[in-house]
């Protein structure tokens, strides 16, 4: 049995109480692993790492901090296949989807972010005849990083790489469901020879080790990516401490298909964004509009692509989707397809749960589900399922699909698909989302700002956005 290991001062080191958390292979439904169950005392040790080291990291000149954390993504990139396994078996997405975007995009999120802090630049005001004024970025200090389970090393490495560019130190919590890409990460940072206490990675219970980051008086700043309830009560203990806040909350994003789209690229990247892995993506399209002329037609044909769609265990190279992350959340996708039927829902196709053969019996496999008949205000099209799940919902114009469109509590991202450039602008105008993609979907800038309104989040992530708010303005004035 594999024991992870807290990441604390530069060394890997048990929880203080020595207690562990069972951590699961989701494809197999059996322990693998066992987590630290950290506490309080282990954050407190790795704030005391962190505070140590920040004079000299925040001193150090920003081309040997970007030297530093190429060397990172060099050696990631360089155990690629590792990593991507690992990330597979941790989470129980297909090998494939971990090797082509969760592994390269967390090399590029280090690379892009040591060659951005080399470009970032300050401002100045000319004031004629007085002075002159500059702004300073300084960096905040000891700052929390805490990433979710979807994406683990992906989204992990989107929130530190910006953090220690910018001169801080980091406290850091991966997912307790998926914690074994940052234990390798670790790993990794020690031999790249990131200074001690730069980097602290504790795992643990979000009640515990979340908790004890946020109501830290000497962490200065939370970023944070998960659900809406839980970006609510971090923003209640953070915002009376007078802390920077990033919350990147929860989605139900609408995917709005005009019938003069390109249909065939509509379809195949409507597939992808449906059920990419596994609808565990915060950017899913989980609600599909559709205008009446092509409804039936797109219905038929997405329903039938859908239905050829293989579920299987994560190493099959042919598998389009692996198991989804836990039994629990299994159950909770599961109880929503239940609730649609009862809303009035009818299941074209899955609805249900895979069972495969032998090793991976046990599995945690849902067969990709499309539902029609619903309400666009019903609780289905209103909560965030997380899953494999999308409903479909025909319209006749352009102010009834915006007000489906915009009818929830959430407003994170959105694709839109027609041929008609002022349609496309004109709606995307209207949209009510931090990201709007037309013809396509999730393709990323890493230089452009990343986040959602309304109850998807606060803040923005990203290119410059990300260094600023690891950073703080101080402006100064120079008299002539």
């Amino acid at each position: 049995m594999k024991y992870i290991k807290n990441y604390i001062n530069g060394q890997l080191i048990a929880p203080v109480l020595d207690e562990h958390i069972e951590n699961i292979d989701p494809s197999r439904g059996k322990v693998y692993s066992m987590i630290p169950d950290s506490n309080q005392q282990d954050v407190e040790n790795a704030v005391i790492a962190a505070e140590a080291a920040f004079s000299a990291w925040s001193n150090t000149p920003k081309d040997e901090r970007a030297a530093i954390m190429i060397k990172i993504a060099d050696i990631i990139e360089s155990r690629l296949d590792q990593f991507a396994a690992a990330e597979s078996l941790d989470n129980g997405k297909p090998v494939s989807l971990a090797s082509h975007v969760d592994i390269p995009r967390a090399v590029s999120n280090l690379k892009f972010f040591a060659t951005a802090i080399q470009h970032y630049a300050s401002e100045s005001h000319n004031m004629e005849g007085q002075g002159i004024n500059y702004t300073l970025r300084k960096p905040i200090g000891i700052v929390g990083c805490i990433s979710p389970w979807n994406l683990p090393l992906y989204l992990f490495t989107w929130k530190i790489a910006p953090a220690i560019a910018a001169g801080n130190c980091v406290i850091a919590k991966p997912s307790e469901v998926t914690p074994m890409t940052a234990f390798m990460l670790s790993e990794v940072c020690a031999e790249a020879g990131l200074p001690k206490g730069v980097l602290n990675i504790v795992h643990g219970l979000g009640h515990k080790v979340g908790d004890a980051m946020t109501k830290h008086p000497k962490i200065k700043a939370i970023s944070f990516t998960g659900g809406t309830n839980t970006g609510a009560t971090i923003a209640k203990i953070a915002a009376p401490m007078f802390k920077k806040l990033s919350l990147e909350l929860g989605g139900k994003n609408p995917n709005i298909i005009f019938a003069d789209c390109d249909f065939d690229k509509a379809l195949s990247t409507t597939i992808r964004s449906s059920f990419a892995n596994q609808g565990q993506i915060c950017l899913c399209g989980s609600r599909i509009f559709i205008e009446r002329p092509i409804y039936e037609k797109f219905k038929a044909v997405f329903v039938a692509k859908v239905e050829k769609s293989k579920v299987s265990y994560p190493s099959d190279p042919e598998a389009k989707l692996g198991a989804v992350v836990s039994q629990p959340h299994m159950e909770k996708v599961l109880s929503y397809i239940e609730l649609a039927k009862e809303e009035g829902g009818t299941v074209l196709t899955g609805g249900h749960q895979v069972k495969l053969e032998g090793e991976y019996s046990e599995g945690y496999y849902i067969r990709p589900t499309i539902i029609e008949g619903l309400a666009y205000d019903c609780r289905t099209n209103q909560e965030e399922i997380f899953g494999p799940v999308v409903t479909i919902t025909p319209f006749d114009t352009e102010e009834e699909v915006l007000k489906m469109a915009n009818s929830t509590q959430y407003g994170l991202a959105s694709t839109v698909w027609t041929e008609n450039l002022r349609k496309a602008h004109r709606v995307a105008n209207e949209i009510d989302a931090g990201i709007v993609w037309v013809n396509s979907w999730l393709v990323r800038d890493l230089r452009t700002p990343f986040g959602g309104v309304k109850n998807s989040g606060v803040g923005r992530e990203g290119g410059f956005e990300a260094l600023r708010f690891f950073t703080e303005p101080k402006n100064v004035f120079i008299q002539n």
